[in-house]
Order: C-alpha cells, then structure tokens, then sequence
C-alpha cells in the first residue's frame, strides 16, 4: 500500500530473485540517479525512512529487504551465502531499476553487501558509502536463536532481548510486529546465525579490488568497528574518505540522523554524483 513521505509516495513493492520473492521500498523521485539503501542484521529497509525522505528530491531512493528480513521471503536451507546476498542487489538493478550504476548506501550486513557487491560488478556501482562494518569481521549472531517466536506484548519482547544480551534494543526493536499470535520479529530468527557466519571472516580482497568511491562512516562508540580497522581500510585503499561520529555507536543513521545526511551528502557532492 503506497503512502506518502513529504510530496513522494512511497510504494512497496516485490520481484523475484532466483527461488524466492523479495521486497523493496521505493521512496519515489524520479532522478536517473539511484540511491540504493541495504539494512543490516534484524533490521528492514524501513530504518532507513528518515534519511530516504531528505533525498527524494535529487534521487530516486529504493530500500531493499534483503533476504530473510522485512517483507522478503525466508530463503529455504537457511540460504544466506555471501553469494546469494550479492546476486540479490544484482537481480534487483536488473529486474527493476532499469540496469544502470546505482549508488549503495549499506550499514553492517549491508555494508559488506555493498561493497561486495562493487568488487564483483563494478559496472553498476557509481559510489558506496559504508556504514560501521569492517572487512575482518568476527562476531556471533546464535543468541538470536533464543529469542521467543512470539511474545504476549511489547514489553515481553523487548525484555526477551535484555535476557539475551543485546545492548542496541532500540535497532532490534524496528523490526518487530504483531499479529493474532503476539508480538514477534520479520526476520529470520533461525537463519540468522547461518549469514552471521558466513559474513565473518577477512575480506580484504574484495575491499582492495574495488575501486569507485568509498565513504566509510564510523560510530567511536560502535561495538563492531574499531578505530584501528577504520582507519586502516581507508589508509589501505585509495579512493577512500572516513567519517567518524565521537558520540555514536553501531547505528549512525539512526543515532545521529542529521548529521548522517549531512555527512553523504558533502560526499556525494564531492564526487560530482
């Protein structure tokens, strides 16, 4: 059901990528320029709402639900190789947004599919502007798999999360919703830790083999990028510029939303895009 974000309306939308069926959010506009948002782990490409709004006018701005998350299909066999997430975005550009060079906007899990996504199709990426995720990546995503497929209210479930450990329960929280059975999560609770492990490891190949430009924001207080790593991507790789926000953490968009706009849009300008 479309609704409107300013003088745009925003539409969902849904094509088909190998077996499965999955969603996107087109924010509208009607500029060749594409702005191409990739959501992280447990979250939806409705976090990105805020910052497509101020964006709508000079771009046309799509979020995509990648695989198991949002309104997108659970793929089957717990399907979520790195390969899988790439021809993902590449059957999207092809399929529905008429096979020209997008630029991606892609925050942890999204991140990495952004920027592998330019390594192995250069020819479609304009710019890619990374969000707090690194290319040595080592983290643990099974205590998701603990987490209740329903609770009996909002409380319960954000409770769930506390038990469980998770520190950022306000990014856990976008993705919630709730039905007849309670209140429960649109993503793939139980495929989760199968594309955390296939996420972690060392890319550094596919980092250093791109070469568009790179804009890669960094929360100083994020518990997934280290100032080290950060600094050493951009230093490493030419083409590179780094931004880091003192006072946040993992989720700079949602944290610090202003000044994320702002940030990418001196970039975007700067690299005439």
């Amino acid at each position: 059901m479309p609704h409107s974000t300013d003088n745009y309306l925003v539409t969902r939308k849904y094509f088909q990528s190998g077996d499965i069926t999955l969603s996107y959010l087109d924010y509208g506009g009607e500029s060749p320029n594409v702005l191409l948002l990739l959501h992280g782990h447990m979250n939806d490409a409705r976090t990105f709402s805020t910052f497509a709004a101020a964006f709508q006018k000079d771009w046309r701005v799509i979020g995509l639900d990648q695989r198991g998350h949002g309104w997108s299909e659970h793929p089957p066999e717990k399907d979520y190789t790195r390969e899988s997430y790439v021809n993902d975005i590449l059957n999207l550009v092809r399929s529905e947004l008429g096979g020209g060079p997008v630029t991606i906007v892609g925050h942890s899990l999204g991140g990495v599919n952004a920027f592998q996504f330019a390594a192995r199709y250069p020819e479609w990426v304009k710019a890619v502007i990374v969000e707090d995720i690194g290319v040595e990546i080592f983290a643990d995503l099974s205590f998701v798999e603990q987490l209740p497929e329903r609770s009996a209210s909002l409380k319960e479930l954000r409770e769930s999360l506390e038990r469980v450990g998770v520190r950022a329960i306000d990014y856990f929280s976008e993705s919630v919703f709730a039905d007849e059975k309670g209140w429960g999560f649109r993503t793939d609770l139980k495929g989760m830790n199968s594309s955390q492990q296939n996420i972690n490891g060392s890319w550094w190949e596919d980092w250093l083999s791109t070469s568009c430009p790179i804009f890669l924001i960094h929360g100083k207080k994020s518990f997934v990028l280290d100032a080290n790593q950060a600094e050493l991507m951009v230093s490493r790789r030419p083409n590179t510029k780094l931004e880091t926000f003192e006072q946040c953490g993992h989720g700079v968009h949602s944290e610090d939303p202003k000044g994320f706009e702002r940030v990418v849009k001196a970039f975007l300008a700067q690299v005439n895009i």
